[in-house]
């Protein structure tokens, strides 16, 4: 990387970008059900969690979105329902898997009045995530009943069986040692990434926070990357507010790795944290860390992000190998029951950054990259221009990614799409919302598209087999009136 001096950095970030970048909100759609039925997804559990509520339920898919090519993206929802109350003893978490799903984008010229696009997104496939060696679940001992008065019990998702350990939300699946024991069956999935191969995933989360590769095509775990350990916890409790206060450094609870991108060139991801680590909790200074992973060696760094107006960081999109967007937000707006104000993009450039992985507190902050002076996109501003109010727009945006190029006026326009987190409860939150902004080469110089290849994925049939064998063994648990695993 280049070698420049943070000043000459400043100067370089605030050069690159625009002073009025002219983004244009082409497009605006939302997915509220699938051919399954309406809240569900494609999943085929259809037994119930802890909470009562079923286990295919469909929500909180923006919680990390990226483009697999052509009109195809991928979504993860984070650990599950745990926005409805049933066991404080566990953080209302339950065994809901972790997943992705597969979504098609359509962008249609819009012939009506309104924006210049019609947006219909559709729910294509629901893959869950798996390890193919046991994992450590959380037995419920102690720790309570269900929502409908029986014990606990394990955290083993009911499906379970020899080969296929599922990952799941509940906050006690998790082994001696540090948050980052790469056995721990709990994850809180809050970004993916496709490799340019378009074979593999790769997922980051809060709980380790873990960065894991999983094949697209099964859902099988193919690697848990080793992250350095100033980032991980010691003390653990199936509880985060006592994780908070059992630990001196490490991740906070719940705020861990909310955001990765992977560089066009598909060699390096690069994580960033949602808020300070506790050793670096300085809260005027907003200290929040990067992560940088070399994908074949695993070698990391790490680099300092100072947060402007946000409480945290949502996400971070790859413009090309040293350059990035970073999702800064508040936590305000459409399910919070608040007015949204903070929900902005801003541009960093890791040339000539200084590693910070052995500094803590003042001294990692001092070394802080470089970053714009104005956003690279404020989304409140913008959807106030279509008569969105700051109470309507979602406090939860989480997944940025870049799409496919557009015709529009003439002219080739790049593509932004932005989408929300309701924490399943549309309710409350709104349904899942993806927002589609236009952008010129001018308005984001050094701008490169990743390419991902076509990946082969099971046919419609042998994908209906897949399922219909998942149904099957929900509907044995079910019939045997057993939670433990199966074998």
């Amino acid at each position: 990387m280049l070698r420049k001096t943070v000043l000459g950095l400043a100067l370089s970030c605030a050069a690159i970008l625009p002073a009025q970048a002219q983004l244009v909100l082409l497009a605006q759609g939302q997915l509220t059900g699938s051919k399954a039925g309406a809240g569900k997804d494609l999943s085929g559990l259809s037994y119930k969690l802890e909470n009562g509520l079923p286990a295919d339920i469909l929500g909180g898919i923006g919680s990390g979105l990226t483009h697999a090519g052509g009109n195809v993206f991928l979504a993860v929802p984070d650990r599950g329902p745990n926005a409805t109350a049933y066991n404080s003893a566990v953080d209302d978490t339950t065994s809901y898997i972790s997943r992705f799903q597969t979504l098609t984008m359509t962008l249609a010229a819009n012939p009506s009045a309104g924006l210049p696009f019609t947006l219909t997104p559709q729910l294509a496939r629901t893959t869950l995530l798996y390890s193919p060696t046991a994992l450590q679940y959380g037995s419920g001992a102690g720790l309570g009943s269900k929502a409908d008065g029986t014990p606990l019990g394990s955290g083993a998702p009911v499906v379970n069986r020899t080969g296929q350990y599922y990952f799941s939300g509940r906050s006690d699946n998790f082994a001696a040692g540090s948050s980052g024991n790469p056995v721990d069956a709990r994850f809180d999935p809050e970004a993916i990434r496709v490799s340019n191969d378009g074979k593999s995933v790769f997922i980051s989360d809060e709980y380790g926070p873990y960065v894991r590769q999983f094949d697209r095509a099964t859902g099988a775990l193919v690697k848990t990357f080793t992250l350095p350990t100033n980032l991980y916890a010691t003390n653990l409790s199936p509880k985060g507010d006592t994780e908070i206060a059992g630990n001196t450094i490490g991740r906070v609870a719940n705020k861990g790795m909310e955001g990765l991108a992977i560089t066009p060139d598909g060699k390096t991801l690069v994580g960033i944290m949602q808020a300070a680590l506790e050793q670096d909790a300085d809260k005027a200074g907003k200290l929040v860390r990067i992560v940088t992973i070399d994908i074949a060696t695993g070698t990391t760094h790490e680099y300092g992000y100072k947060l402007t107006n946000g409480s945290g960081v949502s996400e971070i999109v790859a413009i090309n190998d040293h350059q990035f967007l970073v999702d800064e937000r508040d936590g305000k707006g459409l399910g919070d029951g608040s007015v949204a104000k903070v929900k902005q993009l801003f541009l960093i450039d890791l040339n000539g950054a200084v590693d910070i992985t052995n500094l803590s507190g003042k001294a990692a902050l001092d070394k802080a990259i470089a970053k714009s002076a104005s956003p690279f996109l404020d989304l409140v501003n913008e959807l106030a221009k279509q008569g969105v109010a700051g109470a309507n727009v979602p406090a939860k945006i989480e997944g940025v990614s870049f799409g496919q190029d557009v015709a529009y006026n003439g002219a080739t326009y790049h593509t932004l799409y932005i989408a929300n987190d309701n924490d399943f409860v549309p309710a409350t939150a709104g349904a899942n919302q993806f927002y589609v902004f236009g952008f010129q080469d001018k308005d984001l110089p050094g701008f490169v598209a990743q390419s991902v290849a076509a990946a082969a994925v099971p046919e419609p049939g042998v994908w209906a087999m897949l399922l219909a064998g998942v149904g099957a063994i929900g509907g044995m648990v079910r019939r045997r009136r057993r939670a433990a695993s199966l074998a």
